[in-house]
């Protein structure tokens, strides 16, 4: 059984049946398409690891916290086609859609993440298409983080594929509270009330003040060390 059978047995004994029933008509162009998505945000991950090890070895410190991936479920993909209007075809997957494939980086200081973004938008084979900044202009209910959607290519057996994948980088304190916001409203069949959201936002922006505390303390710290050189 090769990679993508494996992957399809995988995706198919996980899903529901209406997904069940969406992905056999799509079928193999479908696993295709996410197999290149998989090696897209393969290629990105890669990326960051090497950065990750060259800060560790040039200037004695590791900015990354963790890398993850995720690939969009199939069911998100569906409803997602669905609300821009459109038949969830591969090839509208692949033009409409940015965020199939996504990698998250998790920084030490807000600093890390601009200059990680940077490192990574100076390498030639990497395309920027579009930037959110969350974290400069942050969402209206406090979430903070640096979104781009890249365009990476990826060397097959006998081509090449320009694939997009988003890439989301933020601090530990902003991955913390986005994961405890989520778990508190995501899906949820409550709406929260005025006060819930002046909760939830005074908490983003206790959050967001202790970034910038201990970006300022790194600073003082590393110039000191300067200093003293």
């Amino acid at each position: 059984m090769n990679i993508d059978e494996q992957y399809r047995e995988q995706l198919l004994s996980s899903i529901d049946d209406d997904a069940l029933v969406w992905i056999r008509e799509k079928s193999m162009e479908y696993i295709r398409l996410m197999s290149y998505y998989r090696c897209a945000m393969m290629e990105i991950e890669t990326k960051f690891k090497v950065l990750r090890e060259e800060y560790s070895f040039v200037h004695d410190r590791n900015p990354i916290n963790s890398i993850t991936t995720r690939l969009k479920s199939p069911m998100s993909i569906k409803e997602k086609m669905e609300r821009l209007g459109c038949e969830p075809t591969v090839d509208n997957i692949e033009e409409k859609l940015n965020d199939v494939a996504g990698v998250r980086v998790i920084c030490a200081f807000k600093d890390d993440v601009y200059a990680l973004a940077d490192a990574l938008l100076k390498q030639d084979d990497v395309v920027l298409i579009e930037t959110k900044d969350y974290i400069k202009n942050p969402k209206e209910n406090g979430y903070r983080s640096l979104h781009m959607i890249v365009s990476i290519p990826i060397y097959l057996a006998h081509t090449k594929r320009e694939m997009k994948v988003e890439v989301q980088i933020r601090t530990i304190a902003m991955d913390s509270w986005a994961s405890l916001e989520h778990q508190l409203v995501y899906k949820k069949d409550v709406e929260l009330t005025e006060e819930m959201h002046a909760e939830l936002d005074e908490c983003a922006n206790l959050s967001a003040a202790l970034d910038e505390k201990m970006n300022n303390l790194r600073k003082s710290l590393f110039e000191k060390k300067c200093i003293l050189k």
